[in-house]
C-alpha cells in the first residue's frame, strides 16, 4: 500500500510565524527600553553617585593627625611633650618567612610571647602591604641591639611617632593629668572626623578638661590608590592644625616646694594668686608617674595603684573633703561682727568646756584646764574652742550656713578642671532632706568649731582664705592663663569676681587676729613668723578623724597612725598687701601649728623672696 503525507496548510504557518516575531519585536523593544532607561539613569541621574563611588574606590581619605600642643607653667617650663618614640615595624608581603622572622626577633629582642600572640592577631585584620607594629616604645638596649642585625630582617624596620611625656612625674600628676588610648565610650562621645587616626585623649586634669584646645584640628590627604587599596600618589593635602600650647598658672619650682615639704604625709598644698585668681600650687601627695599610662600601663601596675592604701590616684586638692576643724574660726568671728551677734573686745570666759543649758553633755576645749577670760582677738589667736561654741550658738545654725555659702563653702570653685567636689554645708534643710530629722543646737557648737558634718576641699580653703585677704572680693581660680596657636593667643577662662559686702572694720579686726596666731607669743603658729620683713595671716587648725568619748582622753601616740588628727593651717601674705594665700592639709599630722604651717611657710616664704 504506497505512503500518504499530509498536505502542508502554509497559511497556519505564515500566521505562526508572524505571530512569532511580533512576540519576538515586543520582547526585543521591551529589553532596549529597559537598557535605554538604566543608561539614562546611569549617565545623567545617577552619574554624581555613582562618579563618586567610583573615585571612593580609586581615591582613599587619610586623616593627618594634629600634634598635641605643648603644656607649660607659669615660667615656660614644660610640663608636659612629644617626644619620638620608636615601634619595631614589620610588612608581612615583604618577609618570606614569618614564623622564623618573629622566632628569631624574639630571641635577640626577649619579645614576651604575649606581645607576640597579639602581633599576630593584629597583623590578620591588616593589609599585607600595611606596616604593623611589633614593639612599641623601644628603650635604647633594644634600638641598638636591632640596628645590629637589621640587614637580615627584610620587611623589618624602625618606624618613629611622637609620644606623650611628663618631665615631672608625679609631682604635678594631679593637676596636668595624662593621656590614655581612646577607648570605646570614648569613641561613641568624640566627633569622628576631629578623632579619624587619634589614638590617644585626655583622661583627667588639664589634659581632659582642654582636650579640645590640645589636640588641634585634623588634616586630610586623598591619595590614589590601586584595586589592591595600595597607595600610589597623593593628590591633595589639607594640613592639620597643632593643639594650642596653654600656659598655665602654675609655678613647678614652687609646687615642687610644697609637694616636698608634705613629705612622709599624705595630703594636700593650694596656692593662689590673690590678685588674679591663678593657682600657684596644686599639689596632691602621694602623686603617681603618668607615663605609664600613655602607652597602656600593665593591669598588675595598676591594679597596685588602685589598691595602695594611700590612694595616689585619688586627686586630695580637688576632690579630698575634710572637716576645716579651727581653720573656719576667723570667718565665724567675722560673722559675730557682722551679725552683731558680738563685739571683738567682748569677751567670754572659758573653764575648759561648753553645756547648753539644761543640757548635761560637756563640749569640751582643746586645753582642758581653759583658757580663762577671752577676746576675739585672743580667742583665734589661741584658738579657743569655748568662745566658738558660744558664738555659734549666738547666731544660729541659719546664719552661719547663710554667712559660709557667701566664701564658697558648699559650692565648688569652678576651677577649670573636672571631677571638683562641691563639699557639704550643713543646714536644716539639708539635714531634713537627708537624714529626715531636725536639726539639733549641739550641732550648731559643733559647726562653730569647722567640726560634725561640715566638710571642705583644700581648694574651697584656699578660696575662702583668698576671698577674706581680698576684703570680700571674691577670688575666681583658674589654672590656664593663656592659649597660644600659630595664629593668635586668647586669655583662659578667667570668671569675673563678686563682691561680699563687709564692714573694713570688722575684717581688719579679724585679720589682725590672724597676724597674732603666727607673730605673737601666744600664737599657734608663732614658728613660722620668724626672719622675715613681713607678716604672715594664718590660722591653725585641727580635724578629728574619729569621734572621742565623753570621758575619754585623745593620746595621738597610743592610736593607729591612720586614726590620728588631720592637721590644717590657712594664711596670706604679705598681710598689708597679700599677694598669695595657701591651704594645706596634712593627713594625720595631729598639729596644724606643728606640721601644717611650716608647709605654708616655706611656700609663702620662697614665693615671696622669688617675686622681688
Amino acid at each position: 500500500m504506497p505512503l500518504t503525507y499530509p498536505v502542508k496548510d502554509n497559511t497556519a504557518e505564515n500566521r505562526l510565524f508572524f505571530k512569532r516575531i511580533i512576540a519576538a519585536f515586543v520582547v526585543i523593544s521591551l529589553l532596549t527600553s529597559g537598557l535605554i532607561v538604566r543608561l539614562v539613569y546611569l549617565q545623567v541621574v545617577g552619574h554624581e553617585h555613582y562618579a563618586s563611588m567610583a573615585k571612593e574606590n580609586s581615591v582613599k581619605i587619610v586623616p593627618l593627625v594634629p600634634t598635641r600642643g605643648i603644656i607649660y607653667d607659669r615660667n615656660g617650663k614644660i610640663l608636659a611633650e612629644n617626644t619620638p618614640s620608636y615601634s619595631l615595624e614589620l610588612i608581612p608581603e615583604q618577609i618570606s618567612n614569618m614564623d622564623d622572622t618573629l622566632e628569631r626577633l624574639q630571641k635577640i629582642l626577649a619579645i614576651p610571647d604575649e606581645k607576640i600572640d597579639s602581633y599576630q592577631k593584629q597583623r590578620k585584620r591588616q593589609k599585607r602591604f600595611v606596616s604593623t607594629p611589633l614593639l612599641v616604645n623601644m628603650n635604647d638596649d633594644e634600638l641598638a641591639k636591632f640596628a645590629v642585625v637589621r640587614p637580615f630582617f627584610p620587611g623589618v624596620d624602625i618606624q618613629t611617632h611622637l609620644i606623650r611625656h611628663y618631665p615631672y612625674g608625679d609631682l604635678a600628676s594631679h593637676v596636668v593629668g595624662y593621656v590614655g588610648r581612646i577607648n570605646e565610650d570614648e569613641l561613641k562621645e568624640l566627633p569622628v572626623t576631629e578623632y579619624r587616626g587619634s589614638t590617644h585623649t585626655g583622661k583627667i586634669g588639664i589634659e581632659r578638661s582642654y582636650e579640645t584646645e590640645l589636640h588641634g584640628k585634623t588634616g586630610y590627604a586623598e591619595i590614589e590608590t590601586n584595586v589592591q587599596a595600595r597607595s600610589l600618589s597623593t593628590l591633595t593635602e589639607t594640613a592639620p592644625e597643632s593643639g594650642a600650647s596653654l600656659y598655665l598658672t602654675l609655678d613647678i619650682d614652687l609646687q615642687k616646694t610644697a609637694y616636698d615639704a608634705l613629705e612622709s604625709y599624705n595630703g594636700a598644698v593650694v596656692a593662689i594668686d590673690i590678685k588674679t585668681g591663678g593657682v600657684l600650687v596644686f599639689a596632691s601627695r602621694p602623686g603617681f608617674d603618668p607615663n605609664p599610662f600613655v602607652v597602656g600601663i600593665s593591669n598588675d601596675a595598676y591594679q597596685a595603684l588602685q589598691a595602695s592604701e594611700n590612694q595616689p590616684l585619688y586627686n586630695r586638692a580637688l576632690r579630698g573633703l575634710y572637716p576645716p576643724g579651727s581653720t573656719i574660726k576667723p570667718f565665724i568671728a567675722l560673722a559675730g561682727l557682722e551679725y552683731d551677734a558680738i563685739s571683738a573686745h567682748q569677751k567670754l570666759y572659758c573653764p575648759g568646756y561648753y553645756q547648753l543649758p539644761g543640757v548635761s553633755h560637756k563640749y569640751r576645749d582643746w586645753r582642758k584646764g581653759g583658757h580663762g577670760s577671752v577676746n576675739m582677738n585672743e580667742a583665734i589667736t589661741q584658738s579657743c574652742d569655748v568662745y566658738f561654741y558660744r558664738l555659734a550658738a549666738t547666731l544660729g545654725i541659719d546664719h552661719l550656713y547663710t554667712f559660709l555659702h557667701k566664701f564658697g563653702f558648699g559650692e565648688k570653685t569652678g576651677i577649670d578642671l573636672v571631677g571638683e567636689k562641691s563639699g557639704l554645708l550643713p543646714s536644716r534643710e539639708w539635714k531634713q532632706a537627708r537624714k529626715k530629722q531636725a536639726w539639733y543646737p549641739g550641732e550648731t557648737l559643733i559647726t562653730g568649731i569647722g567640726q560634725g558634718y561640715h566638710q571642705a576641699t583644700p581648694l574651697q580653703l584656699a578660696r575662702a582664705t583668698a576671698t577674706l585677704a581680698n576684703k570680700g572680693k571674691t577670688v575666681m581660680p583658674f589654672l590656664v592663663d593663656r592659649m597660644v596657636t600659630a595664629h593668635a593667643t586668647q586669655p583662659g577662662p578667667h570668671p569675673a569676681p563678686a563682691i561680699i559686702p563687709l564692714k573694713e572694720d570688722h575684717v581688719s579686726k579679724v585679720i589682725d587676729a590672724m597676724i597674732d596666731v603666727v607673730h605673737s607669743q601666744r600664737g599657734t603658729a608663732k614658728s613660722i613668723g620668724r626672719n622675715i620683713n613681713y607678716q604672715i595671716a594664718g590660722k591653725t587648725g585641727t580635724a578629728q578623724v574619729f569621734n572621742i568619748k565623753q570621758n575619754a582622753k585623745y593620746n595621738e601616740h597610743s592610736i593607729d597612725f591612720k586614726l590620728r588628727d588631720h592637721a590644717l593651717f590657712i594664711a596670706f601674705a604679705p598681710a598689708d598687701d597679700p599677694k598669695i594665700a595657701v591651704a594645706v592639709i596634712a593627713e594625720n599630722g595631729g598639729h596644724g601649728g606643728s606640721v601644717a604651717a611650716p608647709i605654708a611657710g616655706q611656700v609663702i616664704k620662697q614665693y615671696l623672696k622669688d617675686a622681688h
